[in-house]
């Protein structure tokens, strides 16, 4: 039995759930609203001290942390392979996997804070000490500087370099496109599960402008094929509320100018 801990908004939480449907797997949904702060209630906590998302279990055992979770259901379950059988072309995937989780990731949520979820908690939150004092599994620095994000917005100190920096994956994903279909080669991999959820979190941002109207075609013609999949509708949108799909679209359209202040005044 595989039990996947889980949310809408997390991209961690979208990919496990994109590489558990491309492999036909049959899975079991705990849904946690992270929003709400059930990560942090005891029950999970003995599921993962860390109060994050996703975990999986697995006839009772728990493995954790997004890439290690497909990792294992690759080793575990090799029918419908997600990782290339090609070892350069596997290495490859895995080099993407791991920018994703070194770099990608912590811009991905700078800019959705920037960009949204800032709205919604000034609105809920009083002040600094409010927002210091809720719960959390972030470290008083980070929470700090997030603070910063809420109160400054764009204006932030870090921010514009972390947009940058998300657009430097899109032109790395346009140069390894242009060579091949997919990200680590002739396939469909693992490298493109991994991508997915950070491109579509700029596609619910209203952010498309990033990679349509010809600035980068081969990331276009990707993201028109991966949503064409017939996994990606249940894994990367079915689980997203809608009032936070609308909040994303919303605000991030309304965020737009200021990307491209950062991108096109570069």
């Amino acid at each position: 039995m595989l039990t996947l801990y889980h949310h809408g908004s997390s991209v961690c939480a979208a990919k496990v759930r994109f590489a558990l449907d491309e492999k036909k797997l049959a899975w079991e949904g705990s849904y946690l609203d992270i929003l709400a702060g059930e990560q942090f209630s005891p029950e999970y906590l003995k599921i993962n001290p860390r109060a994050m998302v996703p975990a999986l279990v697995h006839d009772g055992r728990t493995i954790l942390e997004s890439t290690v979770i497909c990792e294992y259901l690759e080793q575990v379950f090799p029918d419908n392979p997600v990782y290339p059988a090609d070892p350069y072309d596997r290495a490859q995937a895995r080099i993407w996997t791991k920018a994703v989780d070194e770099d990608l990731h912590p811009s991905c949520s700078a800019i959705t804070y920037v960009a949204s979820h800032r709205h919604a908690i000034r609105k809920n939150v009083k002040g600094f000490e409010d927002f210091l004092n809720a719960p959390s599994n972030e470290s008083v620095e980070t929470r700090k500087r997030k603070w910063q994000w809420i109160e400054k917005g764009f204006e932030a100190p870090d921010i514009a370099d972390r947009v940058r920096l998300y657009d430097r994956y899109l032109h790395l994903m346009e140069d390894a496109l242009a060579a091949s279909p997919w990200l680590a080669g002739e396939q469909f991999s693992i490298a493109d599960i991994a991508l997915t959820p950070y491109v579509n979190r700029l596609d619910m941002l209203s952010m498309q402008g990033l990679w349509q109207g010809g600035r980068l075609p081969h990331v276009t013609e990707w993201f028109s094929k991966i949503r064409a999949r017939p996994a990606f509708r249940p894994a990367l949108l079915g689980w997203i509320p809608a009032a936070l799909a609308n909040d994303l679209a919303c605000n991030g359209a309304k965020s737009w100018p200021e990307v491209q202040k950062i991108i096109f005044a570069s």
